[in-house]
């Protein structure tokens, strides 16, 4: 699995403001078109303790990415409109060490190689269960605070 631990660590080590230390609860933006698929991954993120930010489409996801920026993104392959390839795009020149996740019901072994090739940080079929979202999470983020 492609990711960049340095870059990602950085982000959520403790920050000297002033000489006071604080820390931010690690965000995660979900980006589905499923309402249902969505909710589910929010609020299982939010159980493990994590912050989520949810968006139904991939314009909505950008938006929130440039407003909350997020410490991991978790997007579908699959939406109308704008897909998961076009915001992955955009997503590596806003940031290109922001970890995404992307998932897909219709993925093949070489869309996932496709997407890590264009910046993807994971790939999972999206008949996965919760606990290997959990896994690639905790590869590219440290502990929720």
């Amino acid at each position: 699995m492609k990711h960049s631990k340095a870059a990602i660590l950085s982000k959520n080590e403790w920050q000297d403001t002033r000489g006071v230390h604080t820390a931010h609860m690690t965000k995660i933006l979900v980006i589905d078109d499923d309402a249902h698929d969505r909710g589910l991954i929010g609020a299982v993120l939010e159980e493990r303790g994590y912050e989520v930010i949810l968006a139904e489409n991939g314009r909505t996801g950008l938006m929130l990415c440039y407003r909350q920026h997020p410490d991991a993104v978790v997007l579908d392959l699959r939406m109308p409109e704008m897909d998961g390839r076009s915001v992955l795009q955009q997503f590596r020149t806003l940031d290109p060490t922001l970890p995404v996740v992307m998932f897909s019901g219709h993925g093949t072994e070489e869309v996932e190689q496709e997407l890590l090739d264009r910046g993807a940080t994971a790939f999972i079929q999206k008949a996965f269960s919760l606990d290997q979202l959990g896994l690639a999470l905790q590869e590219v983020l440290p502990p929720p605070q």
